[in-house]
């Protein structure tokens, strides 16, 4: 993999997404995808993505009991995303059967926790505990499941590959340090998410809502 930053194109446009995907190329490894482009496009604009060249990471978050869930990743094999998520709070059998559905070259993750909640979220929706807590309990069971890996943020990388030493972490809600939070709560500068064990990083709106998306890929790159 040439670069390990994916570039979330969080859009519906199509034209925009390969637009910012055609500039950004060089110095990015893949794209990342998400529910907007695919709602408005389906299996049709990710084949069209896929043309510029860079690995795809579909990031679906698929949660629905098993049987549903895995019909649904089946239906996605044929386009062999590099990446496909589901949500860890599936539970264990819902994430065995995605794994068994999906094509053997996608990597199946787990979302363990969305980077723009924090602790007063998880107590608002009935969990106890810290979100570190939470996200490590959700990586033991998308271990013990035999995926892939998890989708976490910078906060808890560190102590995840630490427990996960072969897992493949995607970190989502990185921000270089001058950079705006946004929605974010739990981020982390791209070169410590790295250091502490990232496999990918994702990126979106540094790179996609910056006057020359090229030139703030590159200087994020360059800090890696």
């Amino acid at each position: 993999m040439s670069s390990r930053i994916f570039v979330a194109l969080d859009t519906p446009d199509l034209d925009r997404a390969r637009s910012i995907a055609e500039r950004v190329r060089h110095h990015v490894g893949g794209i990342k995808l998400g529910l907007e482009f695919f709602c408005a496009h389906g299996p049709a604009g990710i084949r069209a993505m896929e043309e510029i060249g860079l690995p795809v990471f579909l990031d679906l978050k698929l949660h629905d009991i098993p049987n549903t869930v895995a019909k649904a990743v089946q239906s996605l094999a044929a386009l062999k995303p590099a990446v496909l998520t589901v949500h860890a709070s599936g539970g264990r059998a819902m994430l065995e059967d995605a794994k068994a559905a999906a094509h053997p070259s996608t990597r199946v993750v787990a979302v363990t926790m969305l980077t723009s909640l924090d602790d007063a979220d998880l107590g608002s929706i009935g969990v106890a505990g810290s979100a570190h807590d939470h996200v490590l309990r959700l990586a033991d069971l998308a271990q013990e499941a035999g995926l892939d890996g998890i989708v976490c943020s910078g906060a808890e990388v560190k102590a995840a590959h630490r427990a996960w030493p072969k897992g493949f972490f995607v970190v989502p809600g990185v921000r270089p340090a001058d950079g705006a939070l946004g929605d974010q709560k739990r981020v982390v500068t791209p070169r410590h998410a790295l250091d502490d064990g990232a496999s990918i990083l994702v990126i979106g709106r540094p790179i996609t809502q910056a006057s020359d998306p090229n030139e703030a890929a590159r200087a994020i790159a360059a800090t890696l």
